[in-house]
């Protein structure tokens, strides 16, 4: 492994919740080549990790989005090896995505390379700000694009751990609108049925 994609060792709790972020080589969502998370902790405070994931593929055509390339992971870790480093944090935490693209692409990633689907309790930053500002457009309106015009968070869109941080925000902002707690843990495990993935593409059959 080249020394500048050793893993760092990962934030310590407790933490109210977790946002998780991946970006990917391709259109293809098994394509993981970079993770990042935001664990905010009980006052609001964040800390931050990432890592970039060698993806095992010669199609880079989403490096015009995030602007990484092979170049960018050359030596760095596979995806079995950085899910075991973040499973010892995440297992039994709340883990927000913004849209349902990242869970797909961990349990695809998982399917793919034959291990164990994480039973993350997955949450979606998406639906807390629709319920904290139900006027914003729906088509566009609820990306982290757009919400960084509304809400003036400040991160570099299509970097891993900057969108974690970035959705980790939205929650926070939308809790304040709403007076609500979003991250409550539940007692009955998130439903995950692996027969209506499809491999090779961003959607549930």
């Amino acid at each position: 492994m080249n020394p500048k994609h050793i893993l760092h060792p990962l934030p310590k709790g407790p933490f109210r919740f977790v946002a998780l972020d991946v970006e990917t080589a391709n259109r293809s969502s098994p394509s993981i080549c970079q993770i990042g998370i935001a664990c905010v902790r009980a006052n609001g405070c964040m800390s931050t990790w990432e890592s970039y994931i060698d993806p095992n593929t010669k199609d880079w055509s989403a490096s015009w989005v995030h602007k990484i390339t092979q170049d960018t992971i050359e030596g760095a870790p596979q995806f079995s090896t950085v899910l075991a480093h973040l499973r010892s944090l995440l297992d039994g935490e709340i883990v927000f995505q913004h849209s349902r693209f990242d869970q797909n692409a961990i349990s695809r990633n998982c399917l793919l390379h034959d291990l164990d689907i994480p039973r993350w309790r997955w949450r979606d930053s998406v639906g807390e700000a629709r319920k904290a500002w139900p006027k914003l457009p729906n088509k566009g309106g609820f990306s982290l694009a757009s919400l960084k015009k509304y809400l003036n968070p400040d991160f570099h869109h299509h970097d891993g751990k900057e969108d974690a941080r970035a959705s980790a925000e939205v929650v926070l902002i939308a809790e304040q609108e709403t007076g609500c707690n979003f991250a409550i843990k539940q007692t009955t495990k998130p439903r995950f049925d692996p027969n209506r993935l499809d491999l090779f593409s961003h959607k549930t059959i």
